[in-house]
């Protein structure tokens, strides 16, 4: 059950996200391609055709490689890197498709084992398209190679070996790496000594340019992406480059205009058109637009000062963009983020000790004291959670230990720093834990952007229902600090002076999504909710759609919804959205070091 698992989560994840960025900007680089041969369109003809053939190779160079070395430089920067503003529409050009966490993000555990069909129907149609147009390859080429077998040798000598067939096939270079000139048996008796040097000027063009060999790669990129109407469009244009580009070449090195043009169309009178395009002849392409240019002795200009700076510049905008883009991956490419500055302004635990939980109730319990913070059976992804202040959604690549494993913890501060602690309200105390993942559990991380579901919690239409908290401020040596008290259980939480901020975070989880404060509300309130919970699985959190939310079904009981109590309990309403949000990537952390 693990495997269908898992190719779903890799189907899914990869498939959507990556191979979809990938052929949009593949999409995009032939379009360019197109408007470089458009405004090339009075120079060399060899020049279009190697314009055509970036294109082509394109297909098989994913951007996401330029993407993460831009990402590598990124974090070995040592100084904050600004993102400009012209970041964000380059990004979203680049990559229009919302990439999904990785597949080190999911736990076996948490994995919903349901077979998708989608995908696999997918992958099935893709390689069995695959195979069908490998195999017709395959088939001709054993068809010409089998004449090149039989063939026998001849005593032209034009610069490669020449081999005459009883085929009746038109003048062709055969092979990739070891080329031969394969001719039809009889030619010299149906073409004028002038006509055949002609043609043998066209052949030795094709060999010396290695046509066989660029063309085989087009045909590899044809096999893969045989579905994508582009790839056979680039086809087309490079044949026409292609033998445009051989016809310049035999009328610059000095053959007459009209004996060529007759030689062709001789040629394609007594013989049938190569069946492969990596088999270069003398018929391929548009005949009467290149009899026609032949005949006016059209040969393209060289290219201008402008034209190269104009083709240099493409070059190095296509090679520099998406490393740009993965330099600029981050709304702010800090080394910390706002909850690691706040975190290195706080007292720091001086003493703590991390123990393997023995209890096995399943109740986490946490209990400030004056000089620090005891918790029992609590999971590092519920550490994690609160020192950086999000949600599982936000957190990715989490190791399965670190969600399963349960500790007991006991920090304390020292005896100076016991005041400062006294003035520090939750969310600050919270973020007190950074430090200690990094010093006990070796945590290394990173800020990334997905574009994941959110809520937004706004003010509903009538106005918010919450009461200003009453609670009693508590003197300290440095200043009044505000009393707080948060009590919640299923289907409920009661409130005493706490912030907007802690009933998003008491709601995150019980939505799945990362909940964005919209409300404007900066006071501390009184507050009771009381809802009847869904009893439904958690939706999967940072999926395409963020799953259903949970306790937006009415219940079984017919009492209030959370999305409804929210709205008629408090005044506020969550809206959904989707957005870049900022995630935090765990990229290294152990278990806890002995105490």
């Amino acid at each position: 059950m693990i495997l269908p698992a898992i190719w779903n989560t890799v189907s899914h994840q990869f498939w959507a996200a990556e191979l979809v960025n990938h052929l949009w900007q593949s999409t995009i680089v032939a379009f360019i391609a197109w408007l470089l041969a458009l405004a090339l369109r009075d120079n060399h003809a060899r020049t279009r055709y190697w314009v055509w053939m970036i294109a082509s190779v394109k297909f098989l160079i994913p951007f996401s490689f330029l993407i993460s070395t831009g990402e590598l430089l990124r974090r070995l920067t040592a100084n904050p890197i600004p993102r400009p503003a012209a970041a964000t529409v380059m990004e979203h050009i680049a990559q229009p498709f919302p990439q999904m966490p990785s597949l080190a993000v999911t736990d076996h555990a948490s994995v919903a084992y349901t077979f998708m069909p989608l995908p696999t129907v997918l992958i099935l149609v893709w390689a069995c398209g695959s195979l069908a147009v490998a195999l017709s390859w395959c088939l001709r080429w054993r068809r010409i190679s089998a004449a090149v077998c039989a063939a026998r040798p001849e005593t032209f000598a034009p610069g490669v070996p020449v081999l005459s067939t009883p085929l009746l096939l038109e003048p062709g270079v055969f092979g990739i790496l070891r080329q031969v000139l394969l001719l039809p048996e009889g030619i010299v008796n149906r073409l004028s000594p002038a006509q055949l040097e002609a043609i043998f000027a066209h052949e030795m063009c094709h060999v010396r340019r290695r046509d066989n060999l660029t063309f085989a790669i087009h045909m590899l990129v044809e096999t893969l992406f045989w579905f994508h109407p582009l790839v056979w469009w680039i086809r087309a244009r490079l044949v026409e480059e292609r033998e445009l580009a051989c016809d310049e070449a035999v009328l610059e090195s000095g053959n007459e205009a009209e004996t060529y043009a007759e030689g062709i169309l001789n040629v394609c009178k007594f013989y049938v058109e190569s069946p492969l395009a990596c088999v270069s002849g003398v018929s391929g392409s548009d005949l009467k637009k290149r009899v026609v240019r032949i005949m006016a002795e059209k040969v393209g200009q060289k290219l201008t000062l402008s034209r190269k700076l104009l083709l240099s510049v493409s070059g190095l905008l296509a090679v520099a963009l998406p490393i740009a883009i993965g330099l600029a991956h981050t709304p702010q490419l800090l080394a910390q983020s706002h909850a690691d500055e706040a975190a290195a302004s706080l007292p720091k635990f001086e003493v703590s000790t991390v123990k393997p939980s023995k209890s096995e109730d399943g109740r986490s319990g946490i209990r400030f004291s004056p000089d620090g913070i005891s918790m029992s059976e609590v999971s590092l992804e519920f550490l994690l959670r609160m020192a950086f202040g999000v949600e599982n959604d936000r957190l990715l690549a989490i190791p399965g230990w670190a969600k399963s494993d349960r500790y007991d913890i006991d920090a304390k501060v020292d005896a100076a720093d016991v005041p400062k602690l006294e003035s520090l309200d939750f969310d600050q105390r919270k973020s007190m834990f950074l430090p200690l993942l990094v010093d006990r559990f070796n945590l290394k991380y990173h800020h990334e952007t997905k574009e994941l579901p959110v809520y937004e919690l706004v003010i509903a239409k009538g106005g918010s229902k919450l009461k200003v908290s009453k609670a009693e401020e508590i003197p300290s040596s440095n200043g009044p600090s505000h009393h707080f008290k948060m009590g919640m259980g299923s289907g409920g939480i009661e409130s005493q002076g706490t912030s907007i901020e802690s009933l998003i975070q008491a709601l995150s989880p019980q939505v799945g999504r990362t909940i964005i404060d919209k409300t404007g509300l900066t006071g501390y309130y009184d507050y009771s909710l009381k809802w009847t919970p869904d009893n439904s699985p958690p939706p999967m959190a940072g999926g395409p759609e963020g799953g259903p939310p949970r306790g937006d079904a009415a219940s079984d009981a017919g009492g209030p919804s959370l999305f409804t109590a929210i709205q008629e309990q408090l005044g506020l309403k969550l809206e959904p959205q989707k957005g870049p949000v900022d995630v935090i990537v765990i990229d290294h952390i152990d278990p806890p070091s002995p105490n």
